[in-house]
């Protein structure tokens, strides 16, 4: 029966891949939100009356989704397509990266990676809407991807250069990610890369904001509420309280929202990376920039949104962690106990932030904005247990999200949680067991 399953795996990963697909891209509660609209309106109207806005949002990502929205005159609208572009983005860099990883890296392992990151990862919630995010952290994937196997560094360089500059943040993330290529080849021409994206950032401000060093965020700052550093703008928040706030806060914490990182802390899970342990740093290092960035940022905590949006990336080493752990199950009994629960909390988050109302945050943002702190401190009022709080609507793409989630997790949790029956019933302790029936 062990090896019947074993050989199956492939289709069954296949088939729930394919219906998670048509799943998050069906079923999950699709809308602009937010920032969204400004981004929507500056390509539309570039598209249907070749205007070019002032906005402070990039154009890199509205002009990848360019051809939905065109498709979108013809079939469906185009919000409606704008809403689903991440989906696209995801499914296309699961394959680019699965051919990039043919032959070096186990198949299994990354349909279990793909598994998580659709059903049991913060990326869930970020599929629902029209997002930067997504996009910048697929290209600097795929990027790093093909650095580190070697294969068309021009190719590898230019995708996470545009990835940059659809997020210009990010490029403190690139910096940390060159010096570390700098270092390690003893190449100064690796720092070419962060020449590029600076020059593209400053020209596309220059083109449309009249300054290669106006960003359109001069002046830009929250309300003044009852904490100290509210009300200033720019990067104005103490570091220290900055950085504490996005590790450890139950409303956008990564701690929380992608437990799967401090699997890493664990030795054997580094070693269990094999070659794509340089992959793994990389991705970490670009993740600690934007970190480091927007620890002093005034909005650190990204508005009114599910969760620490700026941060979508560190879903990804978070499960790689999680499926390397998974397809080890068995080896013992004490790494599988703590990958069982990291994967349940990672469950949690991918199911709460694809059925999650942000409308019932909206308490956070009575009387101007005066409450919002409780959105990202209190466990009650966080995006990650409001939930259990204040339940969403069921309708019908909840019931399907939820039992395919279900599903999924069980899937994965199936061979951990076998290994930890085996476990037990070997162990000497463990006679009290015999004997039972149903």
């Amino acid at each position: 029966m062990t090896k019947l399953v074993f050989r199956s795996a492939p289709a069954v990963e296949s088939a729930l891949l394919a219906g998670g697909f048509l799943v998050v891209f069906l079923a999950l509660p699709h809308a602009l939100a937010g920032d969204d609209h400004r981004r929507f309106d500056d390509i539309e109207q570039l598209l249907h009356h070749g205007h070019l806005t002032d906005s402070r949002y990039s154009l890199v990502m509205p002009l990848f989704s360019a051809p939905l929205l065109l498709l979108g005159e013809v079939v469906r609208t185009p919000d409606w397509w704008a809403s689903r572009f991440n989906v696209f983005v995801v499914a296309v860099g699961s394959l680019a990266a699965y051919r990039i990883l043919r032959g070096r890296v186990d198949a299994g392992v990354v349909r279990k990676l793909v598994l998580v990151l659709l059903f049991a990862s913060y990326l869930t919630n970020r599929l629902r809407d029209y997002g930067v995010e997504v996009l910048t952290g697929t290209l600097v994937t795929l990027g790093i991807l093909l650095l580190v196997t070697g294969r068309r560094a021009l190719l590898a360089w230019a995708l996470i250069v545009v990835g940059v500059v659809n997020t210009p943040a990010a490029i403190v993330g690139l910096l940390l990610v060159v010096a570390a290529e700098t270092v390690r080849t003893r190449r100064l021409r690796q720092l070419l890369p962060l020449v590029a994206a600076a020059l593209l950032i400053m020209g596309e401000a220059w083109l449309r904001r009249g300054g290669p060093l106006v960003t359109g965020y001069e002046g830009d700052h929250g309300v003044r509420t009852v904490l100290p550093y509210s009300g200033q703008p720019g990067f104005s928040y103490p570091f220290p309280l900055g950085l504490a706030s996005i590790l450890f806060s139950f409303g956008r914490g990564l701690v929380f929202f992608a437990p799967g990182l401090l699997l890493f802390l664990d030795p054997y899970t580094r070693a269990l990376l094999g070659t794509c342990r340089r992959a793994v740093l990389l991705i970490l290092l670009f993740v600690a920039g934007l970190v480091l960035v927007y620890s002093r940022w005034w909005a650190w905590y990204g508005g009114l949104s599910w969760g620490p949006r700026y941060f979508v990336l560190a879903a990804l080493p978070a499960s790689i962690a999680l499926a390397v752990r998974v397809a080890d199950a068995g080896r013992s009994a004490a790494r599988d106990a703590v990958t069982l629960a990291v994967l349940a909390l990672s469950a949690w988050v991918g199911l709460s932030g694809a059925v999650a109302d942000v409308n019932a945050l909206g308490s956070c943002t009575q009387n101007h904005y005066a409450l919002e702190s409780l959105c990202w401190y209190t466990p009650e009022f966080s995006s990650l247990w409001r939930s259990l709080v204040q339940f969403p609507v069921v309708t019908t793409s909840v019931v399907v999200v939820t039992c395919y989630s279900l599903l999924v997790f069980a899937y994965l949790a199936a061979p951990l949680a076998l290994a930890l029956v085996r476990a037990a019933r070997a162990a000497p302790s463990a006679s009290w067991l015999y004997g039972w029936r149903l």
